[in-house]
């Protein structure tokens, strides 16, 4: 961690220091900018007013000159804003080893509380995916989040996974422009949706053959004609080819602005998936199957990508009014741009989507490559399919600061198929629960865990912990929660691949004895199928299910203990029942009772 963070301040002096240098040079430029304009103006004031030769020629050397600042200009523009982006990136990996908030989107809007990704905290503030996420694209971040929900199942596919995490993780300077380059335009949500629906669309003029001949006969009568009248200052020739331009972009008017409308500024959001494809095209993949196929389709792409932005853009310029009317007038711009964005779709329309995912899928694996970075004690976890089992050493929960946090050792499956955690409250099984399941999906991820030593048989995790009542729903908390275990029943019943199942509590609010009739022909009902449960519970009632299922329940627990008048937890897992109370010496000391 330590030699994590060096790196880290070590490139955000760098980047200050570059940021500094950079200023001076933008700001001299700028100001001889400014002086070839004077220059300029005054050269071309003396050369109109005298005709003289060598102010034609102080003139037009000027003009060069201007055009070359603005051209540096231009790009030490883009050189500091880069230095910014990647001056944001470091400082950000700065204060998220540091247990301050990642500045990259939370994943909010991925959040729901019916399913595991409100009981494993899967999204929102200070969630896994919170932690993770470095992506800059909406197809990242949809592509990052689908994972986390619907973690890798198959051996071949985890494994794979692992070795493009391990592979890109050690390729710093890369992840980090692939990361600064996306970040420097922003990409709305449905800016890929309008291409994605230009691209299912019919040619308008494409297999038009008359349309083909009038592209080249129009621009090439114009230029003659054009030429003419510059020597002889005659204009009537150009007057017929106005007219025929016009009228033919006339009738298909309608039609062009429709594509401008899907088409129109989308050159920022192309020319950000084809600089990520171009910087990625460059990845080392060493043996890692799964960069390699990435690697194959972003060096096919980017160039296609980027040449659809330049399109984009060309077709913008038909918003400048003279640039319109002109090269409308004479060349047929905007035929000339559709017909081109028409040539590129029929070529490349069967590609786009591979190249769209996988841009997507390069954002995914370099958040889970930037995490494997960031936390370098962590392990990567092997794959167990021998039977339905979890076994880990030093297993911690990744969201817990590694100063707070208290780690466990566990194996699971091998001698039971359900796990009871009994304790007192704030003992720790619900966050036990949670960290088995959180450690699970990155394994399933492809990403190291949060554990010294981690095997596992991959599983789908269903879960009832974070229970909520519903207004709108007309459900009342009991309700909701027999919803969510008729849930858990209905998918096991349905499902052929292993299940790990993570329950805290249930049936809250029944009687005593009434709540552990109806907890233990639950779990009778779990060792039916084909899962692994962990449960936990206050009901010590339960634990005499060890004695009656031999070899399918085992009792585990986690104890508290006072001393010197204090409520002391150590948080680490037993063999056994919890045997310690503190509800009432909790409510003494609080002066309740």
């Amino acid at each position: 961690m330590e030699s994590t963070l060096t790196y880290y301040e070590e490139k955000v002096t760098f980047y200050k220091d570059a940021l500094q240098r950079i200023q001076p040079v933008a700001t001299l430029v700028a100001g001889l900018r400014l002086a070839c304009f004077f220059v300029f103006a005054w050269a071309a004031y003396k050369w109109i007013v005298t005709h003289s030769t060598p102010w034609m020629i102080t003139t037009l050397l000027v003009a060069i000159a201007f055009a070359i600042l603005v051209r540096i200009a231009w790009r030490l523009s883009d050189r500091k804003a880069l230095l910014e982006k990647l001056l944001f990136i470091n400082t950000n990996e700065l204060a998220v080893l540091r247990h301050q908030p990642n500045q990259f989107n939370n994943g909010q809007s991925f959040l729901s509380y019916d399913n595991i990704s409100g009981d494993l905290d899967l999204f929102g503030a200070g969630s896994l995916f919170h932690l993770l996420n470095r992506t800059t694209t909406w197809h990242g971040t949809q592509q990052l989040a689908a994972l986390l929900q619907h973690p890798l199942l198959a051996n071949e596919a985890i494994e794979h996974q692992q070795q493009a995490v391990q592979a890109l993780s050690t390729q710093k300077e890369l992840r980090q422009l692939l990361t600064a380059h996306g970040l420097l335009n922003e990409e709305k949500e449905g800016n890929l949706h309008d291409i994605a629906n230009w691209l299912q669309r019919p040619a308008i003029i494409l297999n038009k053959t008359w349309i083909q001949w009038l592209r080249w006969l129009v621009p090439a009568y114009s230029i003659v004609f054009l030429f003419y009248y510059l020597v002889t200052n005659n204009y009537y020739p150009l007057i017929p080819i106005v007219f025929v331009s016009w009228g033919t972009i006339g009738l298909f008017a309608k039609r062009i602005q429709q594509q401008h409308n899907l088409l129109g500024k989308k050159q920022s959001i192309l020319d950000q998936y084809a600089t990520i494809l171009s910087h990625f095209s460059k990845v080392e993949t060493g043996n890692a199957v799964q960069l390699e196929k990435e690697k194959a389709i972003a060096v096919e792409a980017h160039q296609s990508v980027k040449k659809l932005s330049r399109l984009s853009a060309m077709f913008d310029q038909r918003l400048n009014l003279i640039v319109n009317i002109f090269l409308n007038s004479f060349f047929l711009y905007d035929i000339q741009c559709l017909w081109a964005l028409e040539s590129w779709k029929q070529r490349y329309k069967t590609r786009f989507n591979d190249w769209i995912h996988c841009v997507g899928m390069i954002e995914s694996l370099n958040a889970l490559a930037t995490f494997a970075f960031n936390y370098p004690q962590y392990q990567y976890p092997v794959v167990n399919t021998s039977n339905i089992s979890i076994s880990a050493t030093q297993l911690a929960h990744p969201l817990i600061p590694g100063e707070e946090r208290v780690a466990n050792d566990c194996a699971f499956g091998i001698d039971e198929q359900l796990v009871l955690v009994t304790g007192s409250n704030m003992s720790g099984k619900t966050t036990f629960l949670r960290t088995l399941g959180v450690n699970l999906i990155l394994a399933q991820c492809g990403a190291p865990v949060c554990a010294a030593s981690f095997a596992f048989t991959p599983m789908v995790i269903r879960s009832s912990i974070r229970v909520s009542d519903s207004l709108q729903e007309h459900t009342s908390y009991f309700m909701a929660e027999l919803k969510r275990l008729q849930q858990i029943i209905h998918y096991l019943q349905q499902q052929t691949v292993p299940v790990l199942i993570l329950i805290d509590e249930i049936l809250r609010g029944t009687n005593s004895e009434d709540k552990t009739h109806g907890s233990e022909q639950f779990i009778k009902k779990l060792l039916q199928y084909r899962c692994l449960t962990l449960f936990a519970t206050h009901d010590l009632a339960l634990s005499r299910l060890e004695d009656e299922l031999p070899g399918k329940v085992n009792n585990y627990c986690f104890e508290s203990t006072i001393r010197n008048g204090e409520l002391l937890f150590d948080y680490t897992l037993q063999r056994g029942v919890a045997k310690n109370k503190n509800a009432s010496f909790l409510m003494e000391k609080m002066e309740i009772i």
